[in-house]
């Protein structure tokens, strides 16, 4: 027990020091404005440690996309592959993963920024509840600091250190409120999860990845992992749920800019972006991606005025219309002398 408890030491000091950090710099700023004992301080604290945290993963949540994105490209390779060895599980097995290792991804990418947070859950919830249970501080929070942590009401009415199970036996009587309020955060943060599951389903999988096993594997995650944080929420206290609850809102915000700006080909969201192109294109004056052309110069359709005949002289009126020569003109003009 006691060569587990001094691993688990050895990786959670480092998050206890980096999370009470974060939180007291957000801490300090808040109560500029709001009282430092108030439970809305520490809670908008905890927000900006979510913030922070979500932050520093972009770059894990750009990786993740691109690898979502071969797997959804690699779907019919892979359904060759299973028409070819489907009688053969392990050679089936060895052919797919090297044409995931040639495509550059790998099907339990999805899941990375998750299991990176789980640590920072656990750290904040830690610290939170011994915070609470016995002022005890980890990181840089000093005793005075846990103790205010660990007793910071929301409003003054709702401790962030509570959970919903917890609030059934808080007191001489269950703890209504922060039931009510510990529910609802529980309900967001299950639909969070799910809403942003579905999302990338329904919008940035093409039609041949939505029969494979890799839709498989995002529709029981789809279910499952709500499930999973809906049950396991109400034990959370309201300031981990709370973390969650944004951290979650990040990713559906976050998830929503890349599909939208940037969907795999083949999907609606594709579709819906070349549509959207095409309209904002045609607004601006374009066609296709090219200048539309200029208007032609309007033509005056008016008739064409009619040439006045040119003025003649009496002689060459005589003469049926021609000049004549010298001396035709001076024997005319001479009486025909």
């Amino acid at each position: 027990m006691g060569f587990f408890s001094d691993i688990g030491g050895f990786i959670m000091t480092p998050l206890y020091y980096a999370i009470s950090a974060i939180m007291l710099g957000f801490h300090k700023l808040f109560s500029l404005f709001l009282d430092p004992e108030g439970g809305t301080a520490w809670a908008l604290s905890i927000v900006g440690l979510t913030i922070v945290i979500r932050t520093l993963l972009i770059p894990l949540f750009v990786k993740q996309i691109k690898s979502q994105r071969n797997m959804q490209l690699i779907q019919p390779k892979v359904k060759e592959l299973q028409k070819k060895y489907g009688h053969d599980r392990q050679k089936l097995g060895e052919e797919t993963m090297k044409l995931y290792k040639e495509a550059g991804t790998n099907p339990f990418a999805s899941c990375l920024p998750l299991l990176l947070q789980m640590p920072i859950f656990f750290a904040l919830f830690r610290l939170l509840d011994q915070a609470a249970k016995n002022q005890k501080p980890h990181g840089f929070l000093t005793k005075e600091l846990a103790t205010n942590f660990g007793q910071a009401e929301i409003g003054g009415k709702v401790p962030i250190s509570e959970s919903f199970w917890g609030a059934r036996t808080w007191g001489p009587d269950p703890h209504t409120l922060v039931m009510i309020v510990a529910l609802i955060l529980v309900i967001a943060m299950t639909a969070t999860t799910f809403t942003t599951q579905k999302q990338l389903m329904s919008k940035n999988m093409p039609a041949d990845a939505l029969s494979g096993p890799y839709a498989q594997q995002q529709k029981m995650l789809l279910y499952i992992l709500p499930l999973v944080f809906g049950i396991g929420g109400i034990a959370f206290p309201i300031g981990v749920l709370l973390y969650w609850t944004t951290s979650n809102a990040w990713t559906m915000g976050q998830q929503f800019y890349v599909i939208r700006r940037n969907p795999a080909p083949g999907t609606l969201a594709f579709t819906t972006k070349q549509a959207r192109d095409k309209a904002k294109a045609k607004a601006k004056g374009l066609a296709n991606g090219e200048l539309e052309p200029e208007p032609e110069p309007e033509v005056d359709k008016r008739p064409a005025a009619r040439a006045q005949p040119k003025r003649q002289s009496k002689s060459q009126r005589q003469s049926g219309g021609k000049p004549g020569t010298p001396n035709q003109i001076k024997k005319k003009q001479g009486g025909g002398r």
